[in-house]
């Protein structure tokens, strides 16, 4: 084994699938970490980096494919970091998944025999995403481009249209590029930290179709944008809003703190559980609306509720969970980082007319303390939707010291749910019912899971 090194080509059978997305096959006793690759594939690597116990390789060739490797939907597919698995049958992606789910409860969480349901496949495969935020960019010949970043690099891949967002983007994403390059507005440069324009991004109501464009820059003065606003009103007759979001810093988030309304509103309208939602611009909301849905109601079915439960919701958003709940529910506590989005929370609450809910702004490990001496009639259930790194340990304490009945754990990342379920399960005594994933990111390794505990 000598020759282990950086250059070495190797015929590899790939025989799994990483949660990050990579093919994985075995050299002798060495792991291989192989992108763009299938299950099944017989396949010639070449070595990118070589360690003492495992190796990442590039893929120089398909010796055979797979029986799950397809024709994937985009031309880019390869190239783009957009979506990883469009070369895999949508079986082989749903089965992964559920394995992906099933390991990390028991290799993080340590569960013996988790009680995983059978994952909920999304009846689009395509064209779901109602939400896309494009980079920024333009060509060695001076052309604008949006798109995403080429797969472990910040070398843009320039689309006219995605095939996993939803179709009525498409046209905006094509012309926009061209509008903005006419009007000569500048082109963020992250390198020397000059220019303007950073993204693009693009939201649309699946229900409703009413469609939200916003630039992002680093300074609001971009010349003629009002006039260009009002084209683009015109030419896009769904499009309800024209924004832009403000970011000077130097940084890796997308949108910055202000949003300013060039034309129309600044927010579009969304039917999502028979309720009538505002979304901004920069609101966090499920790109899968339907499959987001569908969750929501296997979350209402297995909490059965009577109408006589006190609920907080935890990291509430906009109020996408809370307001379906305080429909069953004595009463909802909204807890939310975001001062912004709790006004846009209680905004959906007055549009829809439902007033046993609340809503507080903070930080979610500092609230959840306070919880019990607010409602003094107790809490019955703890819903919980973290950002993807999970819950800080302040809000697993909190948790444990306010020991609800039940405990809904919805989550976008099966590593960090086992290793917060292990917390609650070891530390506070509940015991984990039901833990169900569901495919809210087709042609990608991610998988939304939604865990049940009771105490």
């Amino acid at each position: 084994m000598d020759d282990w090194q950086q250059g070495l080509t190797l015929d590899l059978t790939i025989t799994d699938l990483t949660s990050s997305g990579d093919g994985l096959g075995r050299h002798q006793d060495r792991v291989v970490f192989v992108p763009n690759t299938v299950p099944g594939d017989r396949v010639q690597v070449r070595l990118v980096q070589a360690k003492p116990s495992f190796g990442r390789a590039q893929l120089r060739q398909v010796l055979s494919p797979s029986p799950d490797r397809v024709r994937p939907a985009c031309i880019v597919a390869d190239k783009c970091g957009g979506c990883q698995w469009q070369a895999i049958s949508y079986p082989a992606q749903l089965a992964a998944k559920q394995q992906q789910v099933i390991d990390a409860l028991g290799r993080i969480g340590q569960i013996d025999q988790p009680p995983v349901a059978a994952i909920l496949p999304a009846e689009a495969t395509l064209g779901y995403r109602n939400k896309a935020t494009y980079p920024l960019g333009r060509s060695p010949e001076g052309q604008v481009r949006a798109g995403y970043f080429r797969q472990g690099s910040h070398r843009l891949v320039n689309l006219n249209r995605c095939p996993v967002q939803d179709s009525r983007l498409d046209p905006l994403l094509a012309e926009v590029k061209q509008d903005i390059q006419e009007r000569g507005w500048s082109i963020y440069n992250e390198d020397r930290h000059q220019g303007r324009l950073r993204h693009l991004a693009l939201r649309v109501g699946r229900r409703t179709g009413e469609q939200l464009l916003t630039l992002v820059s680093t300074a609001p003065n971009l010349k003629d944008i009002e006039l260009q606003a009002q084209v683009w009103q015109e030419r896009y007759p769904q499009l309800v809003g024209v924004c832009v979001n403000l970011n000077p810093a130097k940084t890796n988030a997308i949108f910055g703190s202000e949003t300013l309304v060039i034309e129309g509103r600044p927010y579009l309208e969304e039917l999502f559980a028979d309720l009538r939602f505002r979304i901004h611009a920069t609101s966090f909301f499920q790109v899968n609306t339907e499959q987001a849905e569908t969750l929501l109601g296997v979350i209402l079915g297995e909490l059965a509720l009577t109408g006589g439960e006190t609920i907080v919701d935890a990291y509430c958003g906009v109020g996408a969970l809370t307001l379906p709940l305080a429909q069953g529910a004595k009463r909802v506590l909204g807890l939310e980082l975001q001062a912004e989005a709790v006004e846009q929370a209680l905004a959906n609450a007055g549009l829809n007319h439902i007033d046993n809910v609340a809503f507080q702004a903070g930080e979610v490990g500092a609230l959840l303390p306070q919880v019990s001496d607010q409602l003094s009639d107790g809490v019955d259930i703890v819903v919980l939707d973290p950002p993807r790194k999970g819950c800080d340990r302040p809000v697993l304490d909190a948790l444990l010291a306010l020991h609800p009945a039940r405990i809904v754990y919805m989550s976008c990342d099966p590593a960090t749910l086992a290793r917060d379920l292990k917390i609650l399960i070891t530390e506070g005594g509940y015991h984990l019912t039901r833990v169900q994933p569901a495919d809210f990111f087709p042609q990608t390794p991610h998988v939304e899971c939604v865990a049940f505990l009771v105490a």
